[in-house]
């Protein structure tokens, strides 16, 4: 019988969950006694156990990042152009192991699980986690998973702040590091964008000091504008204006303050409206919290490069010419202090209109160079 998926798919796939019992000591000052990690795997581990790929997601990410949870899947996990047989993670070569992180909202322990103090949701009780926190998560999953060294560990933005942090935590567990679409800390811009997505969902009436699981409700209203918000800044000029324009929904103006009459109106708001619905509001603020805080150089000064240097990989750097909210200035800066700090780096400036989400998207020069990197990998 033929399958259902594409020939370069991993097709069905199954999410597992691991408990962890050791409690977990966070940047705060708080620890989890006990806690959930949801991951997904694609591929096979070879005997040697060094073909493993760890795959670090984004704000709004999650484990489910290939093939598909069952036939009538019409939507394929997030990377789904990256992840699979003959891509540039190619899965006939490596074992794929991504994972949901602490604090998401999507089977990982987080804001919506029960919190073993009360017996209710830990709502805005959960503690605040950081990139590094991740980073210590996720080299216990490695050891339950028997992986004592990653062939690469790869993530977009932040995602790939996670991957270079894994270089400096665990500086022997970590081959490769493949950083897309990064930065190694955020600018006082991006920190502003954060807080105002974050005020949109604080002040929502529906929030409740962020224990609305209790009370029944969901700050909608703060996550639409926030995710509103948030995708501005992930496309580019030329990408919203080729897309949409100045394209009318209706042949007249309405001229009034409530109707949706530009099409990028209807598309801001269907992505808000579809977002709210899937993604919990705690989160969102922990997860935007992690990119404000990661700032690795301030260990030692400010300078990247002597953070860098206990760094055993070999780097990859990718970004995109019209990414404004992580732009290849940012990778550059990664890339210099690799430089300094006498490692192995290559660097691809991926010429894309599509802005920071083009990480995202199956373009031939960034697939070609992506794959050309992992090839490299396993030689």
């Amino acid at each position: 019988m033929p399958s259902v998926f594409p020939e370069d798919s991993v097709g069905l796939v199954t999410p597992r969950t691991l408990r962890f019992s050791e409690p977990l000591t966070l940047a705060c000052g708080r620890s989890l006694a006990d806690y959930d990690l949801v991951y997904e795997t694609y591929g096979e581990l070879n005997a040697a156990r060094s073909n493993a790929v760890l795959i670090c997601h984004a704000l709004s990410g999650h484990h489910h990042a290939a093939g598909y949870h069952h036939e009538d899947d019409r939507k394929p996990g997030w990377w789904d152009s990256c992840i699979g047989p003959g891509k540039p993670i190619d899965t006939r070569k490596f074992f794929v192991v991504a994972l949901n992180n602490l604090g998401g909202c999507n089977g990982s322990t987080g804001p919506t699980s029960p919190n073993p103090a009360t017996g209710r949701p830990y709502g805005a009780d959960f503690p605040v986690v950081t990139v590094e926190d991740w980073v210590h998560s996720q080299a216990r999953l490695a050891d339950q998973l028997g992986i004592e060294r990653w062939a690469a560990v790869v993530g977009g933005s932040l995602g790939g702040m996670q991957a270079l942090q894994w270089t400096i935590s665990y500086p022997q567990r970590v081959r490769h590091c493949v950083a897309i679409a990064s930065a190694p800390k955020l600018s006082a811009q991006n920190i502003a964008f954060n807080e105002v997505a974050r005020q949109a969902i604080l002040s929502d009436p529906d929030f409740h000091d962020g224990h609305f699981q209790e009370h029944g409700t969901l700050p909608k209203r703060g996550l639409m504008l926030a995710r509103m918000v948030g995708h501005i800044t992930y496309l580019s000029d030329d990408a919203m204006g080729e897309k949409f324009g100045r394209g009318l929904k209706n042949d007249k103006l309405a001229y009034d303050f409530h109707s949706v009459e530009f099409q990028v109106e209807s598309y801001l708001r269907y992505q808000g409206e579809e977002f709210s619905g899937r993604f919990d509001g705690n989160t969102y603020l922990l997860m935007t919290k992690a990119l404000d805080y990661f700032d690795p150089a301030e260990a030692h000064g400010g300078d990247l490069a002597k953070t860098l240097a206990v760094a055993e990989a070999d780097f990859c750097v990718m970004s995109f010419t019209t990414d404004w909210r992580f732009s290849p200035a940012r990778s550059r800066e990664i890339v210099d202090a690799l430089t300094v700090a006498r490692k192995n780096v290559c660097y691809l400036e991926i010429d894309a209109p599509q802005g920071h989400d083009a990480f995202l998207i199956p373009i031939p020069r960034y697939l070609q160079g992506f794959g050309a990197y992992m090839n490299r990998i396993l030689v």
